[in-house]
């Protein structure tokens, strides 16, 4: 069941906040999430967590913590290398390998913007420490447990003032941070103070690129499941310190909400028969869902090509490569979005010398539709004999299906 997370960062958010709000309102996933973390640090010694009861004037939730003492002397030099060498060479899950390589790639692009160095030149401190590389890992362990298709999150508090680190004084939020929070929504509730950590930031960011912009409405009808709250760990005057998580699930099993990847662009100076080369070949290609191709006018009234090309959303990169190769265009647009799909399935009817491919659908009243391949029938004679042998395919292949379902 496809999952939608909402993040109220009244406090902040931390990689440790995040990890206990949805601990709090996932407890079944201790264990698992703790063993993770200790394969994850198996060669730095990680080992000891807590997963506490917390509550201030307020509010009651969790806290995660590691009970392990941290030596700065020893922490303070990993580059992205050997944070990447740690994680692979683990027995942490290769899943949960990857997403958390991502976050600290992430983390080190906008370290090397800030620096104006290569992201592999990049020496992570505080964060290259044992406890945000467990704060990560675990982070990136449940994000893959929660089978999240959309997400997101109220305004986030942009805190104020400085903070102390091996780089000397930062301002709030610290450069990195600024910089992964770009084109979101920040809040000045006149509140001093780290808010959001570098951590924090790159989880967040990871989920956006991941999940694409956070949604203000769902994109199909969700039921509200679970809620956490998680505590961090420093007190803030006159709020509570937490990040909350609210966590909704589909309304109806008949949709089926996933993303899609759509890249768009226009063509002026390929000719009609070469583009129709170009636009098979993209639709030979795996990743690709389908083409469109549509008439309009571009500059100076001229006739162009729009197509429209749809893809998986992991597939983008490549598919991009793709279009620029088969085409003439110098640039596209892209975008990924959510799609809400029925559940549907394709069955056979008739014997082996005269089977018919029909695909079935299930509307969200329940009902369900039929389809015949049109590939399967095209040769049964002239358009009336093909429509018949449509009904006659359509209404066998919905009474074997409902007869195996009652």
């Amino acid at each position: 069941m496809a999952t939608h997370i909402q993040l109220d960062a009244l406090g902040g958010i931390a990689g440790d906040m995040f990890i206990a709000s949805i601990l709090d309102a996932w407890p079944e996933l201790l264990n698992d999430t703790i063993a993770a973390i200790r394969a994850a640090g198996e060669n730095l010694g990680i080992a000891d967590f807590s997963l506490a009861d917390h509550r201030d004037d307020v509010f009651s939730g969790r806290r995660f913590a590691n009970l392990e003492p941290v030596d700065s002397e020893l922490e303070q030099h990993r580059t992205l290398e050997d944070i990447e060498s740690i994680l692979r060479e683990s027995p942490l899950d290769s899943e949960s390998t990857e997403r958390a390589i991502s976050i600290f790639r992430i983390l080190a692009d906008a370290e090397s913007e800030v620096h104006g160095v290569t992201p592999e030149e990049i020496h992570f401190h505080e964060v290259g420490a044992k406890d945000s590389i467990a704060d990560i890992v675990g982070a990136a362990f449940l994000i893959g447990k929660l089978h999240l298709c959309s997400w997101s999150i109220g305004p986030i508090p942009t805190g104020s003032g400085r903070i102390r680190t091996m780089h000397g004084p930062m301002p709030v939020p610290a450069p990195a941070t600024a910089r992964l929070l770009r084109g979101f929504r920040l809040l000045d509730d006149g509140i001093a103070g780290e808010r959001v950590t570098p951590t924090g930031a790159a989880i967040l960011s990871y989920l956006r690129q991941e999940l694409g912009d956070p949604v203000t409405e769902f994109p199909i009808a969700m039921k509200l499941e679970r809620n956490g709250i998680g505590f961090g760990t420093s007190t803030l005057p006159g709020i509570s310190n937490i990040l909350r998580t609210i966590f909704y699930e589909e309304l109806s099993e008949a949709l089926i909400g996933d993303r899609i990847g759509i890249i768009q662009f226009e063509i002026d100076d390929q000719t009609a028969e070469d583009l129709a080369v170009a636009i098979d070949s993209l639709r030979a290609d795996e990743n690709v869902l389908d083409v469109l191709q549509m008439p309009a006018f571009g500059k100076k009234g001229r006739m162009v090509f729009h197509l429209q090309v749809l893809c998986k959303s992991d597939a983008v990169d490549n598919v991009i490569r793709l279009c620029l190769q088969q085409t003439t265009t110098l640039g596209v647009r892209w975008t990924v979005a959510q799609r809400t799909t029925l559940e549907r399935e394709t069955v056979v009817t008739g014997d082996n010398a005269d089977s018919v491919s029909v695909k079935l659908a299930r509307r969200p009243d329940g009902q369900v539709s039929a389809k015949t391949e049109i590939e399967d029938i095209r040769d049964s004679g002239n358009h009336g004999q093909r429509q018949a042998r449509r009904r006659e395919t359509e209404e066998r292949a919905l009474d074997e299906y409902l007869s195996k379902k009652s």
